[in-house]
């Protein structure tokens, strides 16, 4: 087992080479009401506890089911007393819409990294006209100056080409697992158990893809 959380746990990479021991790891996922986001981060919440981690999450719904906000926190952590991620300490923001992790970089360690969905849902405000959408190199660009490291990636893309759009959540998770070091096996299996039975394959063929968009470098 690598070196974490005292006597259990796991560890996230040192982008600088190695390991870096951590007594906690904060999350922040973004996105709109019918991506996903409270599933994955559910799932997300169900990896830590296999991993050996105490954890905490907490659901924002901003008229959900009309396609607002979703802002959902998980914390991992040796203890974890509070389930909302503290302003500017977040270790990982999950944008699964470009906006919507815009409007999460608030929560950004500064050592941070963003993981974003490259597919726009516009809001509102810009589909009636009365305001605009950013260019994807402009949220790229602040999301950058607020952490260490931003990777877009084409998860809906992914998605589609593994026979359904609605597994982007899968397809990012799969991207974020190459990023902590716990065992790909256990996502896996948190996976299976938290989509219904008949669409585990889909999602665990969208885990894969995510995985292989990372480590084959095709952000």
């Amino acid at each position: 087992m690598s070196p974490g959380l005292p006597g259990r746990g796991y560890v996230c990479p040192n982008w600088g080479g190695g390991e870096v021991t951590r007594t906690k790891v904060d999350f922040v996922v973004a996105g709109v009401g019918g991506q996903g986001t409270v599933l994955a981060s559910d799932i997300l919440a169900q990896v830590g506890v296999a991993a050996g981690y105490d954890v905490k999450k907490s659901d924002v719904l901003g008229l959900a089911v009309r396609g607002g906000s979703v802002l959902s926190h998980v914390r991992w952590g040796w203890k974890v007393a509070s389930p909302v991620v503290p302003a500017g300490t977040a270790d990982f923001l999950v944008g699964f819409e470009p906006l919507e992790a815009l409007r999460g970089v608030v929560y950004l360690s500064p050592d941070g990294t963003a993981l974003v969905n490259t597919h726009p849902v516009p809001p509102v405000s810009v589909s009636s006209g009365s305001a605009q959408y950013p260019s994807l190199e402009r949220i790229e660009s602040l999301l950058s100056e607020a952490g260490k490291r931003t990777l877009f990636v084409d998860a809906t893309g992914a998605a589609r080409r593994v026979g359904s759009e609605r597994t982007a959540n899968v397809v990012l998770l799969g991207a974020l697992s190459t990023l902590i070091v716990v065992p790909a096996q256990v996502w896996r299996n948190v996976v299976e158990e938290w989509v219904p039975a008949k669409y585990r394959r889909l999602n665990l063929d969208a885990f894969e893809a995510g995985r292989e968009i990372v480590q084959g470098g095709t952000t």
